[in-house]
C-alpha cells in the first residue's frame, strides 16, 4: 500500500463558474486558475501521483500550456489514473477536507462523491469529504479562497 497526501488553494474570481470536484456548484464566484481551478480534483492528482512517487501536476500540466486553458480537471485526472494504471496500481479510498468560508460545500458533498467514484472506479463508501470553515482567519476565512487537503492509499 502506499500513501499520498495533495494540497492545492485557489482565490476567487468572479470571472468563472466554481468547480468542485468536477461538479459545477451555484455561486457568485469561482476560482482562478489556467484550468478550471477544481482545487478539490488538483489535490486529489497530486495525493495520486505523491503516492506513486512520481512529480506534481504543475509538472505533466504547466500553467504555461495554452491547449489546458479551461480545461476540465477531470479530463487531467484521467491521464493521472493512466499514469496509475501504468504502475500497475489502483487508488484504494481517498479522504478529502475543503477549506472554505464560502460558499457552502455540504450540501453538494454526495454529488461529488458520486462523481469521484465513478472516475475513480471505487465505491462511494471509500471516499471521505468533508468540508469545514476556516473559522474566519486567514485568506480563506475572508472569503477570499478555497483550499483542498487530500489523502489517498493506493493498491
Amino acid at each position: 500500500m502506499y500513501i499520498g497526501l495533495g494540497y492545492d488553494v485557489h482565490r476567487f474570481t468572479k470571472k468563472k463558474p466554481l468547480v468542485l470536484g468536477g461538479i459545477t456548484l451555484k455561486s457568485p464566484l469561482g476560482l482562478l486558475g489556467h484550468s478550471d481551478a477544481d482545487v478539490l480534483t488538483h489535490s486529489l492528482m497530486d495525493a495520486i501521483l505523491g503516492a506513486c512517487g512520481l512529480k506534481d501536476i504543475g509538472h505533466y500540466f504547466p500553467n504555461t500550456d495554452p491547449r489546458l486553458r479551461n480545461i476540465s480537471s477531470f479530463i487531467l485526472l484521467e491521464k493521472v489514473l493512466s499514469l496509475l494504471k501504468k504502475q500497475k496500481k489502483k487508488v484504494n479510498n481517498i479522504d478529502i477536507t475543503i477549506i472554505a468560508q464560502k460558499p457552502k460545500i455540504s450540501p453538494c458533498v454526495e454529488k461529488i462523491k458520486k462523481n469521484l467514484s465513478k472516475t475513480l472506479r471505487i465505491p462511494v463508501s471509500r471516499i471521505g469529504l468533508k468540508a469545514t470553515t476556516n473559522e474566519k482567519i486567514g485568506f480563506i476565512g475572508r472569503g477570499e479562497g478555497i483550499a483542498a487537503i487530500t489523502v489517498v492509499s493506493i493498491l
